[in-house]
């Protein structure tokens, strides 16, 4: 008779949630399928309690996506000693205040972006989880599909050459109908800036991660639809439609083009871009996507082809130009989830992903996790593109030490200084 080999039992960790919207469900999601996907890091996610304020919504993260106990006051989640980790999804105006309480109860806590609704709010969350030594994470998912992790790569190793201008467009239209409704993604109070926080926020920070910081913006912003029919807070999402609905004034802009400077190890003195972000696109569903252009070669990338990566390496061929090529095993997590290129993986995979490396964190198993400094990162861009439009000027960005950008601004060339 053999002996039947033994293994540890995974690790359980005690999950909170606040807010059982949309995100919240991907984050519970992501959770339960990390064991699956990830059975060697040996951890096991243990939904613990989620609060919502809506009494139903809380009932139903009990009901059906198992949490143990649920409650419509978020402190109940913070103080409860069963808690290790917290996910914070509930809209903006309200991240600053739960992730400073978060921070405070010594809970390490995974964030939605943009944090807060301008980056001093940002930075007051930044101070209070620096002062408790909490990890953190962002929800920058799209930094973690394979192709894109593929691309820091390819920039990190020299393999572009010298970085010389980036591309980049985040075009959605799912406020493309006039009689969309008036959410509190509309409300300034509520959401601080529009589009510029919402979807700039995530190229942002594709840029920061895969290329470097961006150290000056010029900036242009439009409101589109000036007016949208109320919508009840809790009561719908802004993708839907309100007919003969009373109009309320929108308060923050539909779309934001923006001329950047970079810096970082990667690039040269001269290394420019250009940014574009539109929430009122017609036509493009959810256009997501960079270019990086170099000496040696160029890559682009689209979230709506998600698997895909265009590359075009060296000078002079006859034949040459652009080699569509799919993410397989070797990029990124993709062999976590499909066993080979040409099946592809979705959005929510980018959550368990961003749950792996979250925990990771958490457990001192590793450091791969976006951080409350790239949500700084970010939102300092945000602010100076807002201060930009309303001036005309060329903004600079200030450092962010403790982001996850590739490179330092210290390491880069000296800047040529404009405004």
């Amino acid at each position: 008779m053999t002996d039947t080999p033994t293994t540890n039992p995974p690790r359980q960790i005690g999950v909170g949630l606040i807010s059982v919207g949309w995100m919240g469900k991907l984050h519970s999601r992501a959770y339960r399928n990390l064991p699956l996907v990830y059975p060697e890091l040996g951890i096991a996610p243990r939904l613990v309690h989620a609060a919502d304020t809506a009494a139903d919504r809380a009932a139903y993260a009990h009901d059906v996506l198992g949490y143990e106990k649920f409650t419509t006051d978020y402190h109940d989640v913070l103080n409860d000693p069963e808690v290790d980790v917290v996910s914070i999804c509930a809209p903006n105006f309200l991240h600053a205040e739960m992730g400073i309480a978060a921070a405070k109860a010594g809970k390490p806590f995974w964030i939605e972006k943009p944090v807060g609704r301008n980056v001093d709010e940002t930075r007051s969350v930044a101070e209070a989880a620096d002062a408790a030594g909490v990890v953190t994470s962002i929800g920058f998912n799209y930094r973690h599909a394979p192709v894109v992790e593929h691309i820091r790569e390819l920039v990190a190793d020299g393999t572009l050459g010298r970085i010389t201008n980036v591309r980049g467009r985040m075009f959605a239209d799912y406020s493309a109908e006039p009689n969309g409704a008036l959410s509190w993604r509309f409300i300034r109070n509520l959401a601080g800036s529009g589009v510029l926080g919402d979807l700039m926020g995530h190229l942002i920070d594709l840029i920061h991660y895969t290329v470097g910081p961006i150290a000056e913006v010029s900036a242009v912003t439009k409101t589109v639809y000036t007016d949208r029919p109320e919508l009840p807070m809790g009561a719908a999402t802004h993708f839907a439609v309100i007919e003969n609905g009373v109009r309320k004034p929108v308060e923050n802009e539909d779309y934001a083009g923006m001329l950047v400077r970079l810096s970082g190890a990667a690039v040269g003195a001269d290394a420019v871009g250009t940014l574009e972000a539109s929430r009122v696109a017609v036509g493009p569903r959810a256009s997501y996507g960079f270019e990086i252009y170099g000496t040696e070669g160029s890559v682009r990338w689209d979230f709506q082809r998600m698997n895909e990566l265009e590359v075009a390496l060296g000078r002079g061929a006859a034949e040459f130009g652009y080699t569509t090529v799919y993410a397989g095993d070797g990029y990124g997590d993709f062999g976590h989830f499909q066993p080979g290129a040409g099946t592809a993986m979705g959005y929510d995979d980018l959550k368990v992903i961003e749950a792996r490396k979250f925990l990771e964190a958490v457990t001192g198993a590793g450091q791969a996790n976006s951080n409350i400094h790239d949500a700084v990162a970010a939102n300092s861009v945000v602010t100076a593109a807002e201060q930009s439009a309303a001036d005309g000027r060329w903004q600079q960005i200030p450092d962010e030490a403790g982001s996850t950008t590739v490179a330092v601004r210290a390491n880069a060339p000296e800047q040529v200084r404009h405004g």
